[in-house]
């Protein structure tokens, strides 16, 4: 496979990254994508030629992303978003589990969901996402150990949430949810 299909083969999985990352906002995540990839295309002289280019272009992302939130830029949405269509519908409680999820990694810090995002979705090892996101081997196992004993507790409604606003992180704000996140079991 030559090295243009290679990171076309990556751009969904960025996508899907992004977008979590993100909070769902398309069009900054498309955004993200974009500025990732011109990245990486810049920069490719960088890239170990013969290892693995996920890991890689997922540091790219991340560091921009990081870089973006530390210069603090103003949160837009486009009107023209449009959700994933879906082949068969879902079920209504299928949906509601599906948004209980996200509400739930919401509530999980930046750290901790880059994480388990990287681990769970992207299937990145250990070790990748260490060289990813720049930290120690050990920080990894225990941000993914942290992370999915309180998205467990999260969703199994072990720790109740009030309507009170809870804080969250997105691209470097500091949001709140102001409404009431209800658990469904």
């Amino acid at each position: 496979m030559n090295l243009d299909a290679e990171i076309e083969a990556c751009i969904p999985r960025l996508r899907r990254y992004a977008r979590v990352l993100l909070g769902g906002h398309h069009a900054a995540a498309d955004d993200l994508v974009q500025d990732t990839l011109e990245r990486a295309w810049r920069k490719i002289h960088f890239w170990r030629w013969g290892s693995d280019l996920r890991p890689w272009l997922f540091g790219i992302m991340h560091n921009l992303h990081v870089d973006q939130a530390r210069r603090g830029q103003i949160q837009t949405q486009s009107l023209d978003d449009v959700d994933f269509e879906v082949g068969i519908a879902p079920r209504q409680e299928d949906m509601l589990v599906m948004q209980n999820l996200q509400d739930a990694l919401l509530h999980l810090t930046e750290d901790q969901r880059s994480v388990l995002l990287l681990v769970a979705v992207e299937q990145l090892s250990y070790q990748d996402v260490s060289r990813t996101l720049g930290v120690p081997l050990g920080t990894v196992m225990s941000r993914l150990s942290r992370a999915r004993a309180r998205l467990r507790e999260l969703m199994d409604g072990d720790m109740p949430l009030t309507s009170s606003s809870v804080p969250c992180r997105t691209s470097g704000h500091s949001a709140s949810l102001t409404a009431p996140m209800k658990i469904i079991k």
